[in-house]
């Protein structure tokens, strides 16, 4: 599984979680969150992909993030419609990366608890590259509690997912049995955040690293 480390907030932090060599790092475009993001993303080796996150946003301010911070996916936290996942996809596809020449990708975020809906997916299927499932909570995101992964036992579709929230340090044996289980098939990778944060939007880099080694082990 990849790993994504999101809530990236201080540039000299960023650095050191990039040593680390996360598949993904997360940026956060939402003025409300307090890992808001608003600063100058360092240069980052081209295996390392640059998510922006958005809740609501419009596509016009969507799309010029994309191109000031050359990010390589865009991830949608909020209400987003299927016909404005279109049309952002549309734009996706025909925005190549500047480095890896590869089009942008583009994720769609679900929150869970201990029940979902799966039929409220399809719509979103055959648009988005990836979906997200997070813990439904009072903010959008990095609410520091994990959902019930049994949910996922009955996932009806082959669209790969990110598996998310309140996932830390405990939760590397709970993860290790979910990647055994059926449910987690599609499972494409593991989005870090609050619970490795000293504080909002800065990361305790011993432990992310022992997280992700961990994981390997």
């Amino acid at each position: 599984m990849k790993l994504k480390i999101c809530g990236m907030k201080y540039q000299e932090n960023m650095e050191s979680v990039a040593e680390l060599q996360p598949d993904y790092l997360g940026f956060i475009f939402y003025d409300k969150s307090s890992r808001f993001f608003d600063g100058k993303i360092p240069q980052l080796p081209n295996s390392i992909k640059k998510v922006g996150v958005f809740v609501n946003e419009s596509l016009d301010k969507v799309i010029n993030l994309v191109g000031k911070h050359d990010l390589q996916a865009v991830q949608l936290h909020g209400n987003e419609s299927p016909e404005y996942c279109t049309k952002l996809k549309s734009f996706c596809d025909a925005e190549l990366d500047s480095a890896s020449h590869q089009k942008i990708e583009l994720i769609k975020v679900f929150s869970i608890k201990d029940s979902f809906n799966f039929d409220i997916l399809k719509p979103y299927d055959g648009i988005v590259d990836y979906f997200l499932f997070d813990t439904k909570g009072k903010l959008p995101g990095g609410n520091g509690y994990t959902f019930n992964w049994d949910v996922l036992k009955n996932y009806p579709s082959t669209t790969p997912y990110f598996l998310s929230g309140g996932i830390g340090l405990n939760e590397v044996e709970k993860i290790k049995a979910f990647k055994k289980s059926p449910a987690s098939e599609y499972c494409y990778a593991i989005d870090a955040n609050s619970k490795f944060e000293i504080e909002p939007g800065l990361k305790n880099i011993n432990e992310l690293e022992k997280f992700k080694y961990e994981l390997q082990h």
